[in-house]
């Protein structure tokens, strides 16, 4: 089986054929899926979206770029949503300085809200860092001396530095479409030289399809190539990357389940 580690199934590209989708994933052999918070005013949508089938989870976060939008949320709020039982990560939280929406302060405040809430209820914190290198490994490195948390990079296509840090705080990495790519060669280099106990995959659907639908809308079944890539730059046999990357995924989000038929 595969997993894809994140996505956004509430997003309104998937409100026509959510279910259709769904089953095309599943008979690509991606048995599970976590679907993504991104504002806590539109979790009732994702955790409706993780209620409606036993294989998908669901997080709860502000993701950077709406911080702005939910500039404080309290932290009980985040700990007594997590408590949800489909509910199995904090986030997507972290740094933007790509779009230049957020100021610094604001940015940092409630990334690291965040990583309390992850520390306190225990469960992983799922990483969005864009142009933010440097600070995200002052941060991390700043806030992991504070108490451990659980952590994954989601969506990594940030230089070595930030992933040789995040390897070193046991954090975890997770590649999606952009490995594929055709000029993501620097890319493909760091993938060869993580340790591979510590690697995921995802699609973050609907965007970044890989390279052969890339400008399509992409969805979980999809996942499939960059595992495909991914064993090719591991020189790993693809069957094993599916497990070891299943493996790993339900190592760190613990509070899910694997399908029964798994």
């Amino acid at each position: 089986m595969i997993v894809d580690s994140h996505c956004h199934l509430d997003f309104p590209p998937f409100a026509d054929d959510r279910a259709e989708l769904i089953a095309r994933a599943k008979s690509a052999g991606v048995k599970t899926m976590l679907t993504i918070s991104t504002e806590v005013q539109r979790f009732d949508g994702v955790r409706a979206v993780a209620e409606s089938d036993p294989d998908i989870w669901c997080s709860i976060g502000t993701h950077p770029l709406h911080a702005n939008e939910e500039p404080d949320v309290p932290l009980e709020t985040y700990l007594d949503l997590a408590t949800h039982p489909k509910c199995v990560a904090i986030g997507e939280a972290g740094l933007d300085f790509f779009y230049k929406r957020v100021e610094p302060e604001r940015a940092d405040h409630v990334f690291r809200k965040q990583i309390h809430a992850a520390r306190l209820s225990g469960l992983p914190l799922i990483i969005h860092a864009r142009d933010a290198d440097d600070v995200m490994i002052d941060t991390l490195e700043d806030e992991m001396g504070k108490g451990a948390f659980k952590a994954v990079l989601h969506c990594f296509s940030s230089g070595r530095r930030l992933a040789e840090a995040g390897i070193q705080l046991g954090l975890y990495i997770s590649f999606s479409g952009i490995l594929t790519y055709k000029k993501s060669d620097e890319l493909r280099a760091i993938a060869a030289d993580l340790p591979i106990d510590r690697l995921l995959v995802e699609t973050d659907a609907p965007y970044l399809a890989p390279q052969t639908v890339r400008g399509k809308r992409n969805e979980p079944s999809y996942v499939t190539e960059t595992l495909d890539v991914l064993a090719s730059v591991k020189q790993c046999a693809r069957i094993d990357l599916e497990r070891i990357t299943t493996d790993n995924f339900f190592r760190l989000f613990s509070k899910a389940k694997r399908p029964e038929a798994a």
